[in-house]
């Protein structure tokens, strides 16, 4: 089956496990569509009325028989919700040591940035037998990230960052589609996955990186936007302290608390008085339409590359 042009390879880890399942539906599926469409024509001519004046005869299910055609439909129910489950929250948890590149989708191209500084448009480059993270999000409207060979889809939204991963098991290239309408020229917007040994990509990665990581790239950045005046990291400072700040817990004025992630990072720059940390004044001004998405990549990678202050 694997031969049919409409039906991709299986080329990550994850695809053997969506293809089981998707095997399994559709065997389910058929199996009971052929019993029932053959006992409807089984009992259409079995018990078809052969006169006018015939009464049919009253009919006693015995309780067995009721029991089994709602267990089992449970049962398989069950199956499939667990075993969809499994299937759901392994495609959305990336492993912890996964390779970051920073997505950016717009009509009508995909701008990858890596960890290293190096920069793609609708080509990503990614290494064989690691896991790959992508943290996404787009600049106008919805996109969706599409890459058959993987089954690997994630809808790209703007004003909000998306996460997914793969870990490619076979070298190549593969197809990537946007597969969310997004505009005039939707079709157009497609891409490749190059899937390099580990010691092709590492040349690979050397040989394009301008103006160093993205991590310096956002240091630069936040010294341009003054946001180290505010932030020195100093007891009397009128921002809080950004070492170390990635996912740590953050309380918030009120109270409650949150997890500082990608998410969390992009809003404080673009809405900072949308959570206001405790014991500071909402004084920051907002940065929205003075940063690209592209920019806040930047600066979201510095804070990630900030150890956490030592005790």
């Amino acid at each position: 089956m694997w031969g049919l042009p409409l039906f991709p390879p299986q080329a990550s880890t994850l695809a053997p496990q969506v293809d089981a399942l998707f095997f399994f539906l559709v065997g389910v599926s058929v199996f009971f569509s052929l019993l029932i469409a053959g006992l409807i024509v089984y009992f259409a001519i079995k018990y078809h009325r052969r006169s006018e004046d015939e009464v049919t005869e009253a009919v006693h299910e015995p309780v067995a028989l009721e029991l089994t055609w709602t267990v089992v439909p449970l049962g398989l129910a069950m199956v499939m919700y667990v075993w969809g489950a499994s299937v759901f929250f392994t495609a959305v948890r990336p492993p912890r040591d996964a390779l970051d590149v920073y997505v950016v989708g717009k009509q009508w191209m995909w701008k990858f940035q890596h960890t290293d500084g190096q920069r793609e448009i609708n080509d990503l480059h990614v290494p064989l037998g690691r896991s790959v993270r992508l943290t996404m999000t787009s600049e106008d409207v919805i996109h969706s990230f599409f890459v058959p060979a993987f089954r690997v889809k994630q809808d790209v939204l703007p004003g909000r960052y998306t996460t997914t991963w793969f870990n490619a098991t076979k070298a190549g290239t593969y197809h990537l589609f946007c597969a969310e309408y997004c505009g005039t020229v939707h079709s157009g917007m497609i891409g490749h996955v190059i899937v390099m040994e580990p010691t092709e990509y590492e040349s690979w990665l050397g040989t394009g990186a301008i103006g160093g990581s993205l991590a310096s790239a956002g240091e630069k950045l936040f010294q341009d936007l003054g946001c180290s005046t505010c932030h020195t990291g100093q007891a009397n400072a009128r921002g809080p302290n950004l070492q170390g700040l990635f996912g740590r817990s953050v309380t918030l004025e009120g109270g409650s608390s949150l997890v500082a992630d990608e998410s969390y990072i992009r809003e404080s720059v673009l809405e900072p008085r949308a959570k206001i940390v405790a014991g500071y004044l909402p004084i920051m001004p907002t940065y929205q339409g003075l940063v690209t998405e592209e920019q806040l990549v930047t600066l979201v990678a510095y804070l990630k590359s900030l150890a956490r202050p030592s005790s």
